[in-house]
């Protein structure tokens, strides 16, 4: 057994904070070996956001410890989080997997009409456009228009593809 979608943050604002959580992590070694439900060091990773101070992390495992693995973006309960908090990775994976849905769904109907492609496009393209939009909602525009344009096509494509 392991212990998976653990986080732990700690505000870091001097090297003194970089200690406690270190302590932290110390702390939630010791209650997983207690429990005994094991954290692999291979899978924990460090994500700094809003601080350039440059800190190792450690973990161990049955034989050594090992230093924690530096990332600068990660999936969260299916929302992109990024070191730099901006939902660019967010907005373009939601875009392109409605666009492959999209496309699935005009492979697989060659004519349909516009209540049909409503009811369709409702129930699987539109939820990937806006699940858990309220955390990413971007005020970058250029976001806004990945999705705003993923929209678009499927109006001009719908125009063309259906039949009245």
């Amino acid at each position: 057994m392991f212990a998976d979608d653990t986080k732990v943050w700690h505000k870091i604002a001097n090297h003194n904070d970089s200690i406690l959580l270190k302590q932290d992590l110390r702390s939630l070694e010791a209650w997983s070996e207690y429990w005994q439900l094991k954290f692999n060091p291979n899978k924990c990773n460090i994500m700094h956001i809003g601080h350039k101070i440059n800190i190792s992390y450690m973990m161990s495992d049955q034989v050594a410890d090992k230093q924690l693995q530096r990332i600068v973006g990660e999936k969260v309960l299916g929302v992109f989080v990024t070191s730099d908090l901006k939902s660019s990775t967010q907005c373009i994976k939601a875009a392109n997997k409605a666009q492959l849905v999209l496309r699935m769904i005009k492979r697989n109907f060659a004519k349909i009409d516009k209540k049909f492609f409503n009811i369709v496009y409702k129930t699987y393209v539109r939820p990937h456009l806006e699940y858990c939009v309220q955390p990413w909602s971007s005020a970058l525009v250029k976001d806004r228009e990945v999705i705003e344009k993923v929209q678009q096509r499927t109006t001009n494509e719908m125009g063309t593809t259906s039949k009245e």
